[in-house]
């Protein structure tokens, strides 16, 4: 019988996902030599080597590959089974490992981290900060036991549940302040700062001023919310944030901040986990103390945005 164990599979894992000894030691949070004698005794267990070992960097072999899809929904079993465990103490103790994308994690973060920290003793709160499709992909491979994003996801295996509508507000330059507001159309000939690839908010702004993606324009594409209205304080354009942003992004920024006329573009904040996920019940009742952290947040702020 083989000798396997769930550490060395965890271990696996790590180096598998990071291809670096030194940084999956640090994941993992032993020392790199513990980590290479595991993985050595792991190899030497199977009796095939898992892993090609450069001078930089290490790549799984052929074996190594199909060995890491199994290994992947064993873990990803276990969890379940810990899960399971603690669904069936009607309240949510231990590890609760969230996403949230980068225009949303900023601006509510702080306040519902302090909220759950209160209400559930014992929870130990990890956050995973990253754009939608890196979350959902973690959350259905087992990573991310729930995620905090802009909906809809449509993905079948996932529970989605709506938190919050938000609009999103124009950020020009502060000498424009007493221009009218232009609408989408107008949008459509100015400068426009966007999100780079990869930020949902990119797509929903393109979309709310019917343009396409693809088509090429004169715009700088930023990482985060904060470049983007720098820049505008700049002169170099106009951009769209999410209301929630306006009062971190904008207070040290020389713009004028107004609302379009309806209608105005919005998205739907909400929580998204497994179906089959066992802490569904508690993740729930997270989902409803998240709503009511953010509506209280949102009253509390929106009489810093000035309507058009």
């Amino acid at each position: 019988m083989i000798n396997i164990t769930i550490k060395q599979l965890r271990y696996f894992e790590a180096l598998a996902h990071h291809g670096h000894f030194g940084r999956a030691a640090d994941a993992c949070a032993i020392s790199q030599p513990a980590l290479s004698m595991q993985i050595k005794e792991l190899e030497d267990t199977l009796g095939s080597p898992l892993f090609e070992r450069a001078s930089r960097q290490v790549r799984l072999t052929n074996f190594g590959e199909g060995f890491s899809s199994r290994v992947h929904e064993i873990l990803r079993s276990v969890d379940e089974l810990g899960d399971f465990a603690r669904a069936s103490q009607h309240r949510l103790v231990g590890r609760l490992r969230i996403g949230v994308i980068p225009t949303i994690a900023p601006y509510l973060l702080p306040d519902i981290m302090s909220k759950l920290s209160r209400s559930h003793e014992g929870l130990d709160i990890h956050i995973r900060e990253s754009t939608t499709t890196t979350l959902i992909q973690e959350l259905t491979d087992g990573r991310l036991d729930t995620a905090i994003l802009a909906l809809p996801v449509y993905e079948p295996s996932l529970t989605e549940v709506s938190l919050f509508d938000e609009e999103f507000v124009l950020i020009r330059p502060g000498e424009d302040e007493d221009k009218p507001v232009p609408d989408r159309e107008m949008l459509r000939h100015m400068r426009l700062l966007l999100l780079e690839e990869g930020h949902c908010f990119r797509d929903q702004a393109l979309s709310f001023c019917n343009m396409q993606a693809a088509l090429p324009r004169e715009v700088l594409d930023a990482s985060s919310l904060s470049t983007l209205v720098q820049m505008v304080a700049a002169g170099i354009g106009v951009t769209l944030i999410p209301e929630m942003s306006v009062a971190i992004e904008t207070r040290s920024a020389e713009v004028s901040v107004a609302r379009f006329d309806k209608p105005r573009p919005t998205r739907t904040i909400g929580m998204i986990w497994r179906k089959t996920s066992p802490l569904a019940t508690q993740l729930m009742q997270i989902a409803e103390e998240v709503r009511l952290t953010a509506n209280r947040e949102d009253r509390s702020h929106s009489h810093k945005t000035t309507a058009a």
